[in-house]
């Protein structure tokens, strides 16, 4: 199988040395280039159209939002690029959370993440999953809930970070949630635990971690988080 080709841009010379050294001794991925600037990595993304690009937020003369704005918009002309972006940086606020997931990131990783889930970001990234880190799936969840919900004349509101994919939206049209799995999806999406899900709706756990095996097949997600994201994209829970 062909490995998944990687680019990183990161300006800290030990950060990316030690980032490239730990890849690189990765089963099934291989770094191909690598940038200190944003201006830098730009170019080496358009020149090397890596599977999967590691940036980081905090790049000189071009920082790594607007690195990711100016190559998506690259993208939208070269119709044979694939590049997917995992923003990789020890900023987790709100605003620059949000402001990469705008700017057309497809991942987020924090940089002190062990290097197992580094392969697993990059791996599920490279699938075309969106793949959030726990400590700011929060923020992602809770801009998404704020987004889908209704206006003033009861008209949705378009998420702005990004709609369910039409893949997914044909599934889900195909194989509907059931209304247990949606009360079961609620709660996923409010953050409960498995047996908290269990005390809220009466089931047992077993039952419970049924549901959630079920609801993440038919949303295709790798994780909660992942299922969650989805489900507020696609209206199914607002």
């Amino acid at each position: 199988m062909k490995p998944i080709s990687v680019a990183l841009i990161e300006d800290h010379d030990v950060v990316r040395i030690g980032i490239r050294t730990a890849l690189q001794q990765q089963a099934g991925i291989q770094v191909v280039g690598e940038a200190a600037s944003g201006l830098q990595g730009l170019q080496v993304l358009e020149k090397m159209q890596p599977d999967v690009a590691l940036v980081d937020v905090g790049l000189p003369g071009m920082d790594g939002i607007e690195l990711t704005r100016r190559f998506r918009a690259y993208q939208a002309e070269q119709p044979g690029s694939t590049t997917k972006i995992l923003i990789l940086t020890m900023q987790g606020n709100d605003e620059v959370v949000l402001a990469a997931f705008a700017a057309g990131a497809d991942s987020y990783c924090m940089k002190n993440i062990e290097i197992e889930r580094l392969k697993e970001a990059v791996e599920a990234t490279h699938q075309g999953s969106a793949w959030i880190d726990p400590a700011i799936a929060n923020i992602v969840l809770r801009q998404l809930k704020q987004e889908s919900s209704t206006d003033s004349e009861g008209n949705r509101k378009t998420v702005s970070i990004g709609a369910v994919e039409p893949e997914y939206e044909e599934l889900l049209n195909n194989y509907p949630l059931t209304e247990r799995e949606r009360e079961v999806l609620e709660c996923i999406v409010s953050g409960c635990t498995n047996i908290e899900i269990a005390e809220k709706l009466y089931i047992t756990v077993g039952t419970v971690k049924t549901h959630v095996r079920n609801i993440l097949e038919k949303l295709c997600a790798n994780d909660r988080t992942e299922a969650a994201v989805r489900a507020l994209r696609s209206g199914i829970i607002s």
